[in-house]
């Protein structure tokens, strides 16, 4: 009596003190919690500046592109100029009279000064500039971050605006020569459709 007792009282102790331990497992887990995304860690790469358009018309825009400068530093911008030393593509040269030709060469430098700006890098060191060139030539962009030291360049040519072709005497004289053969052929047609007429009204009447 008293052993099945002793084994019942041990069943209720165990009973007791497994009922705390399933009810904290049976507890909801809190679950992490999310913050606000953050930005990918800045990865350094060799530094680079290109425009998205190698050549421009003076008035048009481009855009600088720069990469591998610091992280949110501000990037010193200048600009040096050169003369165009040959004629601009896709300008056609003068004619003369005689057929000989003479090459257009544009007044390319305008500024001795180098123009200078600045941009604002992101967290990758990334940063893009438009630019409106007010002098024509061949530019040369150099940057520098203030802080990595960090360098980069790139060329763009400005050209002047297109300009219309100069009119010459060749160019009107061959339209001047296209008329005058067409005002010509038109007087013979004209002359044989009267002597035509004429004929057929004759000749009906002697009939």
């Amino acid at each position: 009596m008293r052993l099945s007792r002793i084994i019942m009282a041990l069943t209720v102790g165990l009973a007791v003190v497994a009922v705390p331990t399933a009810a904290g497992a049976a507890q909801p887990q809190p679950t992490p919690s999310t913050g606000p995304t953050q930005p990918p860690p800045y990865t350094p790469q060799n530094p680079a500046l290109t425009v998205n358009r190698p050549t421009i018309f003076i008035g048009e825009t481009v855009v600088l592109t720069g990469v591998g400068f610091g992280p949110n530093e501000t990037v010193d911008i200048t600009v040096t100029v050169t003369p165009l030393a040959a004629p601009a593509g896709g300008q056609a040269p003068a004619r003369r009279s005689d057929g000989s030709t003479v090459a257009m060469t544009p007044v390319a430098f305008q500024a001795s000064a180098p123009l200078s700006f600045t941009a604002q890098t992101d967290a990758q060191g990334r940063f893009t500039r438009n630019y409106k060139p007010s002098v024509t030539g061949l530019l040369t962009f150099t940057a520098v971050g203030r802080e990595s030291g960090r360098t980069a360049s790139t060329e763009l040519r400005v050209l002047p605006k297109k300009q219309p072709l100069p009119v010459t005497g060749d160019s009107l004289g061959t339209p001047m020569k296209l008329g005058g053969g067409l005002v010509g052929a038109g007087a013979i047609m004209l002359l044989l459709t009267m002597a035509w007429r004429r004929r057929q009204r004759f000749g009906g009447a002697a009939h």
